[in-house]
């Protein structure tokens, strides 16, 4: 969602600064550079996952973890975060021409559920996935994608799933999954090169070209 279908302004960088002051961990210090280089490196995969190799041990992951959700969430509610131009109407267009639509996250439940409250987009999708939904695996392993094509029975076959992110973790995903259309956006954390090598069949300018890239490929 955020970077594909959400722009949030940066707000997983000043959610994790939070995460890590909870830690003891000061924005200028040595290992709050090298974290946070990791963490935009990793953009799209489970942010639980994330912080288990920052800190390798699960009592710190799970409090840095919480701190993080807790502060997205406030910046959230505090109106941060909008649609990526033309995403909510390409979402609309994508179900008017009878394709299904799942938003997927590297966010914890409750993350996921104030950032479609915050757009308005309950009732959007039919569905919404987050780690917690796969056992807790997100991305860049293919449980999303396989969770959506199980769940929704909307295709018969994997190969006609499309998967859209703007992290090579997505793309990732989607290639692991074994899903017939699989591209990256750039309206987020990665760009060509990162889609290119992550085995991305196509780069969009942004989800909104996504429904003129399905409709000509029938």
């Amino acid at each position: 969602m955020a970077g594909t279908t959400v722009a949030d302004d940066g707000l997983v960088e000043l959610a994790f600064e939070s995460a890590a002051r909870d830690l003891g961990i000061e924005p200028g210090s040595a290992g709050h550079a090298e974290k946070l280089g990791h963490v935009r490196a990793t953009m799209g995969e489970s942010k639980i996952s994330v912080f288990r190799h920052l800190f390798g041990d699960e009592h710190l992951a799970r409090r840095a973890n919480a701190a993080f959700e807790q502060a997205y969430g406030e910046l959230v509610g505090a109106g941060r975060v909008a649609p990526v131009p033309g995403a909510r109407e390409a979402i609309e267009r994508l179900r008017a021409d009878g394709r299904t639509v799942v938003l997927t996250t590297g966010f914890a439940r409750v993350t996921q559920d104030a950032l479609l409250a915050a757009l308005g987009w309950r009732d959007l999708v039919p569905l919404t996935l987050c780690p917690a939904d796969t056992g807790g695996r997100g991305r860049p392993y293919p449980d999303l994608v396989l969770e959506a094509f199980v769940r929704t029975k909307a295709a018969a076959d994997v190969r006609q799933v499309a998967v859209v992110g703007d992290t090579s973790y997505d793309v990732l995903s989607g290639v692991r999954a074994g899903a017939g259309l699989v591209a990256g956006v750039r309206t987020g954390a990665h760009g060509d090169r990162k889609f290119r090598a992550a085995g991305a069949t196509h780069v969009l300018d942004s989800v909104a070209a996504l429904p003129a890239l399905l409709m000509g490929a029938r």
